[in-house]
């Protein structure tokens, strides 16, 4: 099996010969909800990073394995070689920047994750983060954003921690932002040292920080949802050494 020829499921088994990585080929959808009947686009930008003119999509639902659908080449029409069930459904467009994934009448069992991908060179494959759908009656519901310091027994040691919570959200996806607020601006702590904890109805992010820094600095948890982004309240860094201190309520910046 020659890895230029692995797609789907097949592209598991050339883990080994193939370097794979999550990229900026994403849309900034986390879920889309959608009712019996109505369509559905999912995007997919950055595929100029492709070194190849093709773009691949492929669905992946809870209980199996990613399934490619089609794949689709700049100004090109889709291919569908894959057998996929429900590849009727679906059709494509492309150009050098972006691809889009269209469903004109989504049903119940189009339910599930779908991501784009490409080859960026002969060894390399570039992955998009996904974006699942949601195929329910239910309405669209914006979390419940708390930050809170950390617990008084964890507080001996010279790094400290922050845990940014939301709940009660639907669909329960959520993407969390640190940020510190500095004297020129604010500082991106996506890449820093988190924890993500899930359980039913809700989603922490825990932030570990040097001691310092949380006693002296203020920071910001921001969570990207489909109902639109929310803001926790600015933590003060040293509300962290007081009982309750640094919690509150979200704000919504939708």
């Amino acid at each position: 099996l020659h890895c230029t020829q692995c797609f789907s499921s097949q592209l598991l088994l050339c883990a080994g010969w193939v370097q794979v990585s999550v990229s900026s080929q994403s849309g900034d959808d986390l879920t889309l909800t959608r009712r019996t009947g109505q369509s559905v686009s999912f995007s997919c930008g950055g595929t100029d990073q492709c070194g190849s003119n093709y773009v691949y999509w492929y669905q992946k639902k809870e209980t199996e394995t990613f399934r490619a659908i089609l794949y689709i080449s700049s100004g090109g029409s889709p291919t569908k070689p894959y057998n996929h069930p429900q590849q009727d459904d679906f059709s494509a467009e492309r150009d050098r920047s972006s691809s889009s994934l269209k469903i004109n009448k989504v049903k119940l069992d189009h339910s599930a994750s779908y991501y784009c991908g490409c080859w960026k060179s002969g060894f390399s494959y570039l992955f998009g983060s996904g974006t699942k759908l949601f195929v329910t009656g239910d309405p669209v519901v914006k979390p419940m954003v708390s930050v809170y310091p950390a617990a008084s027994s964890a507080r001996r040691g010279r790094r400290g921690f922050l845990l940014c919570l939301a709940s009660g959200m639907f669909p329960p996806e959520v993407k969390f932002t640190w940020k510190r607020l500095e004297d020129d601006g604010e500082k991106d702590l996506t890449s820093g040292e988190q924890l993500e904890l899930r359980e039913p109805n809700r989603t922490a992010s825990i932030l570990l920080v040097d001691r310092d820094l949380l006693s002296t600095s203020r920071y910001r948890c921001s969570v990207q949802h489909e109902g639109g982004p929310v803001e926790a309240p600015t933590t003060q860094g040293d509300e962290a050494g007081r009982p309750g201190g640094g919690s509150g309520g979200a704000e919504d910046r939708g």
